[in-house]
């Protein structure tokens, strides 16, 4: 039940980041020699319209992973391996701005991809826990 009660707040914080305008950058070019850095939520669809597609794919996995530890909750199911596969997508998505460089990634962002990685690694201690009980 506690791993499960920090599963939920590490997904929560990681929400609540994503809808800050601070986690998804695109950076603007209005002359060849200017650039402008402006962030976004994850739930803007500004930058999904510039071919940043991860952010909103990260925030749409979080509210799933929220619904099935909500649901793993109230339910009283386990439900390790779908919370499992969907925090680790998330976590793996959560860095893909990388790949466009240092310069779209965000303070905020880094503490999103804790976050996911943090509810990641909680729900993969607590399968272990799970199948170490039942031997």
């Amino acid at each position: 039940m506690k791993k499960k009660l920090i599963l939920l707040c590490t997904a929560l914080i990681a929400l609540v980041l994503e809808i800050l305008p601070y986690g998804a950058v695109c950076i603007f070019a209005p002359s060849p020699e200017e650039r402008i850095r402006k962030t976004f939520s994850y739930f803007d669809p500004i930058p999904f319209g510039y071919a940043n597609f991860a952010p909103f794919i990260v925030g749409l996995l979080t509210c799933v992973l929220i619904i099935l530890i909500i649901l793993a909750l109230i339910l009283k199911k386990e439900l390790k391996i779908p919370i499992i596969v969907v925090s680790a997508v998330a976590t793996i998505l959560s860095i893909a701005p990388l790949f466009y460089g240092i310069s779209y990634f965000s303070v905020v962002g880094i503490f999103i991809t804790l976050s996911l990685l943090t509810t990641t690694i909680v729900s993969c201690i607590k399968t272990k826990a799970i199948d170490k009980d039942k031997t």
